[in-house]
């Protein structure tokens, strides 16, 4: 299992490689229309149904691997039929514009 996961990460890598740098408004597009928004919230909050996306420190690489490969019993796949990796760029660049949460500090209704 390890090799596999190794070798995956390896050939991600190689093929990110040759990925341009992504496009925002793409991604934004891509997150909307494949629903990703559905699990992880609009601005990537996550939910009962999927984790956290606003602030990541995943590199581009161990997330296009994730996706194609999640863990089972989460998300469906996005194999590179579904979003090429260009893609997968793009959204990743449009999960980096997240904004950070607010601090709990800043929340009156947490503060009452």
């Amino acid at each position: 299992m390890k090799t596999f996961l190794l070798l995956l990460i390896v050939c991600a890598i190689t093929a990110l490689a040759q990925t341009k740098e992504g496009d925002t408004a793409n991604g934004k597009r891509l997150f909307e229309r494949n629903g990703c928004y559905q699990c992880h919230g609009y601005v990537g909050q996550g939910g009962t149904a999927g984790a956290r996306l606003a602030q990541t420190k995943l590199p581009l690489a161990a997330f296009t691997a994730y996706v194609r490969n999640p863990a089972s019993g989460g998300m469906p796949p996005f194999r590179a039929k579904v979003m090429s990796d260009q893609e997968l760029a793009d959204v990743y660049a449009y999960i980096k514009t997240f904004p950070e949460p607010k601090p709990a500090k800043d929340i009156p209704l947490l503060n009452q």
